[in-house]
């Protein structure tokens, strides 16, 4: 199946030869509140996100209010939500009334606004708004919204937690089979921020991704704490980037707690930087800011005793020593020296030159 190794999100390349695209979700972590929003996206622009990413769902469209009426009413991150799960959803989710307002700060602020929608009226109405679309994890096996966004043609950025690689394949597949353009995400949607979630966050299935879509554009959305995995991820190829987004850890809201702040987050960015430079292209070579260190810190044959020219090279003329000139001879090159005659005559402990020899 065709797909492309790089995404274009709003002019912006994003590539395995590319710095990171990150993108801070600021998902409900506006409280309700349209100046917290737009404060949010100029504080995440601030810390050196690339994308101030929202949620948009209405409640009775994402969730059931029969269905969690029942067992599922209070399980993992949601047993401390203040209210039911209906409730809370209907209180943080982002008013579609928003748009232009958060559309124009994010302009301002130069940074590009993205959504997560839920619902097909969503799906339709940021078609020309957003650069990309991200698609959450729990959508995963929604085929009918998953091929209603890939058919429309913006980039698909598709969050994989929670779910299987039979189902990762189904989902990439219907996409690439109407877009060119995916971006996979390896995911561990466990939201309690507990360090104990590293060890779930199988950061590896990077690996499998990338024998399985060699070259696919591959990411991490991240929920756990600090950017550990961030890093990890980088390391192994991600470079789209999701964490939550907050300006306090302690604000009352569903994803504050497991949200990166203004401080925490430019950390992470500021690491990731050093880490893609750090990376480098692979080619093993002497580098630029090594040519007076292999100097000093090499060996080169040096003459024990003064040599006049015209002498024919033996062994026991040399000996080893520190610094090594570029043009000298090295050690491991010993063969190419014994039995040659010199040219010019070389005194104590001077480097023996390949110009030296005939």
């Amino acid at each position: 199946m065709n797909y492309d190794s790089f995404l274009k999100i709003d002019g912006r390349t994003v590539s395995i030869q590319d710095p990171s695209y990150f993108i801070a979700d600021i998902a409900a972590n506006h409280d309700g509140d349209l100046e917290r929003a737009k404060d949010l996206i100029w504080r995440a622009k601030e810390a050196g996100a690339n994308c101030a990413k929202f949620q948009h769902f209405l409640a009775d469209k994402i969730v059931s209010a029969v269905g969690f009426s029942g067992p599922a009413g209070r399980m993992s991150h949601q047993v401390g939500w203040k209210g039911s799960v209906v409730e809370v959803y209907d209180q943080y989710h982002t008013r579609r009334e928003w748009t232009a307002s958060l559309v124009e700060t994010c302009e301002q602020a130069d940074i590009h606004f993205m959504t997560t929608p839920y619902d097909f009226d969503a799906i339709d109405a940021f078609a020309d708004i957003i650069p990309a679309y991200k698609i959450g994890s729990g959508d995963i096996t929604f085929h009918a919204a998953l091929e209603r966004i890939a058919k429309i043609g913006n980039p698909v950025i598709l969050a994989t937690g929670a779910s299987t690689m039979e189902e990762t394949i189904e989902a990439a597949e219907l996409i690439l089979s109407h877009n060119r353009q995916l971006c996979l995400l390896q995911c561990n949607t466990n939201y309690t921020g507990n360090l104990e979630n590293f060890a779930s966050v199988n950061l590896n299935v990077l690996r499998t991704f990338a024998i399985r879509w060699p070259n696919l554009v591959l990411g991490l959305s991240d929920h756990t704490p600090g950017h550990s995995a961030v890093l990890g991820a980088i390391a192994l190829g991600a470079r789209v980037i999701e964490k939550h987004f907050t300006d306090d850890n302690s604000r009352v809201g569903p994803d504050h707690a497991f949200a990166l702040n203004p401080t925490t987050w430019r950390a992470m960015v500021d690491a990731a930087r050093e880490l893609e430079l750090a990376l480098g292209d692979g080619a093993k070579r002497v580098e630029t800011n090594e040519m007076e260190t292999v100097v000093i810190q090499r060996r080169a044959l040096r003459v024990i005793d003064d040599i006049p020219a015209g002498a024919v090279i033996t062994e026991g003329h040399l000996e080893a020593l520190r610094p090594c000139p570029h043009d000298a001879c090295p050690p491991n090159r010993m063969n190419k020296v014994v039995g040659r005659v010199l040219a010019n005559g070389k005194k104590r402990g001077e480097a023996l030159l390949w110009t030296d020899i005939c």
